[in-house]
């Protein structure tokens, strides 16, 4: 018996046992819908399940079913969306329920394909929602399975090239237990997250410890054998929380196209080379909103890293001088109490500017 079918019967055998026993109680488990499972997914793609569960309770107050969401602004979603991240998938999915609204009568389609055929649903999700909600036979391949997966065959190709998730892809096919898919997925994504850790897996209670190659070699982390990261570039950027007479405060709407599109910030941009920050303020006020303005006392700096780039932002106090604000580089402004301020969506970074005006 090769290594393949030695796991494939242990996944039947103990893997599956194991997860009836000891999977996790999470609310999208219970009463499970295709609007559930497709929202639970999107929010676990970038967040640990602690951490998704009240943003999932709350979005499920707001929006009970795909109809709400379909019939809602983009500017609610992304306000129920803030401090998630990754706001291009709060915006597809709103276009994908509007889509479903409008072509699929309301009910969500149930072929891999016409789930995938939806803005922001690729191969994992669709898998996911196949698996899970219609009972498909799709292997889902995440993080938790793509350990999973090298530690047990000891897969020593860098798990983020092309080839890599193309082959192992390929083994949880394989693997997959036909009509269990959607508890074959829960499990090896459980065993993943519960037992077999990125750091300190704990091989001694694993049901796969007795076929896996990982654990045999006494070297399980090991695995997944990735290529050093590129080093990601920093950039410094200036931001203005501009004042009026009326102790209102300016907010801008990022274009939808932009990067973080639809939601709102104070406005500013990166520093160039050569000028200091209070100059790059006042440039990007000009060219963001036509004003001339006199920056004033520093504020807060917020450190943030996304997926691509770490940034610091720098923030002022800033009055305009001269210039009627008006939307030039950016989608809309509006002026705003302190005390309304949340009322808009905003990324973390912004949020962590209100918190700090929020104490004076």
């Amino acid at each position: 018996m090769n290594q393949k079918q030695k796991i494939k019967r242990s996944v039947k055998s103990d893997l599956l046992p194991w997860f009836a026993s000891n999977k996790r109680s999470m609310p999208w488990r219970s009463n499970r819908t295709p609007y559930r499972v497709w929202i639970s997914e999107l929010m676990l793609q970038q967040t640990r399940v602690d951490q998704a569960t009240p943003y999932f309770h709350r979005f499920m107050k707001r929006f009970p079913s795909l109809k709400s969401l379909a019939e809602a602004s983009q500017e609610d979603v992304l306000k129920m969306w803030e401090g998630l991240g990754y706001y291009s998938r709060a915006r597809n999915l709103h276009k994908a329920a509007q889509i479903i609204a409008k072509d699929w009568n309301g009910r969500f389609p149930q072929t891999g394909d016409d789930i995938q055929s939806l803005p922001g649903i690729g191969s994992y999700t669709s898998a996911a929602i196949g698996s899970l909600a219609f009972d498909l036979d799709l292997a889902v391949l995440d993080g938790n399975v793509i350990r999973v997966l090298t530690r047990l065959f000891a897969y020593s190709t860098d798990s983020r090239s092309t080839t890599a998730k193309r082959e192992l892809q390929q083994l949880a096919d394989e693997l997959l237990v036909k009509g269990q898919a959607g508890d074959f997925n829960e499990a090896m994504m459980e065993l993943g997250a519960t037992v077999c850790m990125p750091r300190s897996p704990q091989c001694k209670v694993c049901p796969l410890s007795s076929v896996c190659l990982g654990y045999k070699s006494d070297r399980p982390t090991d695995f997944p054998v990735k290529a050093p990261k590129k080093k990601v570039p920093h950039i410094i950027v200036g931001a203005a929380v501009i004042t009026n007479s009326k102790n209102q405060i300016l907010v801008a709407q990022r274009r939808a196209e932009d990067m973080l599109g639809g939601l709102w910030e104070f406005p500013g941009g990166k520093q160039e080379q050569g000028e200091n920050i209070k100059e790059c303020i006042a440039r990007e006020l000009k060219e963001e909103l036509g004003v001339n303005a006199e920056i004033g006392d520093f504020i807060v700096t917020v450190k943030h890293a996304y997926s691509h780039f770490t940034m610091e932002l720098h923030t002022y106090y800033a009055k305009i001088k001269s210039g009627r604000p008006r939307p030039i580089e950016c989608q809309d402004y509006q002026w705003l109490k302190v005390a309304d301020l949340r009322s808009v969506p905003y990324s973390k970074a912004d949020l962590m500017i209100i918190k700090e005006l929020e104490k004076s």
